[in-house]
């Protein structure tokens, strides 16, 4: 071989080294600066209680603070649709739920991001069951009592969720469609608000998820009625599925993951992904996890693709078979 072919194949070597190397350090080198994670809620409920324990995570983990902001509104919309216009340089990501993913698309007619198109999808971070529960002042401690009473007035009482569109608001009306009940919904700008006007009695019925529920259940200021679930939860062992209680075709888990906008670079998926599959196995965290009621998930950004596709799908024959109308 000459001298110059050598010369070339060297300088074509040093060249495909170098993209190498200089992959691995944009890679190494994110986050270089404190980066914004968007949770789409204010501060209180599940989505808060998991993007806050995540944010805190990725702090410790990746070096740099991960700081959140609440941006609430709309069923989540308004956040998820900052998410969405954010800078393509990983250094704005944010909180997806349920709610954001899969209802909207359903359940507003001009949104203002398409889930498919609009985000990248990095990791599913914790499943939380959903739940109903009451005011203690209602005529009702358990299941039974709640359709008795719901049946003889009809009309007569309100249930409050994190907001129009959202999994509470599309659970509840789920739960309406199998059973025949007709309870009014009064939705909120999030599900710390809906609380905050259940415990003090203004609203005697919630549609939550158990995270941000659980607490007030222990103390004796709310009363559980029936879990949204395929099986009971060791932190309320007594309390029964809505499979148990007859309802076989009810099923409205929700889940969060770590989304950013569209067109992000690999190097910012596979770090944060990774980083947060990680932090699941940590007893410390799944501890935290379980302590408030969610359950750790992860898996790959195709896994998470994959689980927008069903949710969307599926709350939109939710929406048919509810007659709900977009607004």
């Amino acid at each position: 071989m000459s001298s110059r072919r050598l010369l070339l194949k060297g300088l074509a070597g040093a060249a495909a080294s170098s993209a190498l190397a200089g992959r691995a350090a944009a890679q190494a080198a994110y986050p270089s600066k404190p980066v914004k994670l968007i949770i789409p809620f204010p501060p209180g409920g599940t989505t808060d209680i998991v993007g806050r324990l995540i944010a805190q995570g990725l702090t410790g983990g990746l070096g740099h603070p991960f700081v959140v902001e609440n941006r609430g509104g709309a069923g989540g919309t308004i956040g998820g649709a900052e998410i969405a216009r954010a800078p393509h340089d990983g250094y704005t990501l944010g909180v997806g739920t349920v709610s954001t993913l899969g209802t909207a698309p359903n359940t507003y007619k001009k949104l203002a991001y398409d889930p498919r198109k609009d985000y990248t999808q990095i990791v599913q971070v914790a499943a939380v069951p959903g739940i109903i529960a009451v005011h203690p002042s209602f005529p009702a401690k358990n299941y039974a009592e709640f359709v008795r009473t719901l049946k003889a007035n009809p009309g007569r009482y309100n249930y409050a969720s994190s907001g129009n569109g959202g999994v509470g608001h599309m659970g509840m009306e789920l739960f309406k469609s199998q059973t025949g009940l007709f309870i009014t919904h009064i939705g909120y700008r999030g599900a710390g608000p809906a609380l905050t006007d259940v415990l003090g009695g203004n609203v005697p019925i919630i549609w939550d998820n158990l995270s941000s529920t659980l607490p007030y259940v222990k103390a004796g200021k709310l009363v559980a009625i029936g879990l949204a679930y395929d099986t009971r939860v060791p932190q309320l062992p007594d309390l029964p599925t809505f499979k148990e209680l007859g309802l076989k075709d009810y099923e409205a888990t929700t889940w969060f993951g770590i989304v950013g906008p569209a067109g992000l670079p690999a190097e910012v998926v596979n770090r944060v992904n990774a980083e947060v599959n990680r932090l699941i196995t940590l007893p410390d965290i799944r501890q935290r996890m379980f302590d408030a009621g969610a359950f750790p998930m992860g898996g790959t950004p195709a896994v998470m693709k994959t689980a927008v596709d069903k949710e969307i799908e599926k709350w939109a024959k939710v929406v048919r078979f509810a007659n709900i109308q977009p607004e």
